[in-house]
């Protein structure tokens, strides 16, 4: 399947353990599209945020099971990319708060 770079990536998964992966390793964490490959998630990231990308990481995310009063549900399952960037080189999410 043939995606724009704008498709392939969802939005950045930005928690605590994320912001410690990105302080060491320089690596940002995003949602995915579940059938985009490496080499999307590669080209889409150069492009869009004008950085030099060393590695990509996936990993499927599989949805928990939740509970609401006595109805169960399940969560959706998603991929998620592990980017690490040259050195140098950053992304900043809050630019313009």
């Amino acid at each position: 399947m043939r995606l724009h770079n704008t498709q392939v990536l969802i939005r950045p998964l930005i928690t605590e353990k994320n912001s410690l992966l990105r302080e060491e390793t320089n690596a940002f964490v995003f949602e995915v599209h579940s059938e985009a490959n490496k080499h999307q998630i590669k080209t889409a990231v150069e492009e869009l945020f004008a950085v030099k990308v060393e590695v990509v990481r996936t990993t499927i995310q599989r949805g928990k099971n939740r509970r609401v009063g006595r109805h169960l549900g399940k969560r959706r399952n998603y991929k998620k990319a592990f980017v690490c960037l040259r050195d140098g080189d950053s992304i900043d999410f809050f630019e313009g708060v």
